[in-house]
């Protein structure tokens, strides 16, 4: 199963979400979970971009839980201008959003064996820009 490789909380949200894995989803987390380099190409509105987003957040998410989140940059998205805004919130801010609430949910019924309180402070951070020397 593909989602065996993701945290509990990210794979019952994909589940209560999506009938299964696209194609590019199901090839490419194996290979990103495992540190490898993947190339996605496949057709507009595959999942491509959702498949990188998810194993990303699925990373943050456990190094968080496992106090071993660094205050680095871990993840770099390029996308064209064009795209930008769309693909941040339909494939990182409303997915974070529910998946932290699926999270507090198994949090609280104590179904998975998460070290986290009512908070995941790694949600907020992933979706906040931050400033630098030259604007944003």
């Amino acid at each position: 199963m593909p989602l065996s490789g993701f945290h509990p909380a990210i794979a019952r949200w994909f589940e209560s979400r999506f009938q299964q894995p696209t194609e590019p989803q199901r090839r490419a987390w194996p290979l990103i979970q495992a540190g490898r380099n993947a190339l996605i190409a496949a057709p507009t509105g595959s999942g491509k971009t959702f498949a990188a987003f998810l194993a990303a957040v699925d990373s943050l998410l456990q190094q968080g839980l496992e106090g071993t989140l660094t205050d680095a940059t871990q993840v770099l998205y390029v996308s064209p201008l064009k795209a930008l805004s769309n693909d941040v919130q339909k494939n990182l801010a409303e997915p974070l959003a529910e998946i932290r609430r699926t999270l507090e949910q198994l949090s609280r019924s104590s179904s998975c064996a998460c070290p986290m309180s009512r908070s995941a402070p790694w949600c907020a951070r992933a979706t906040r820009p931050r400033p630098s020397g030259r604007g944003w």
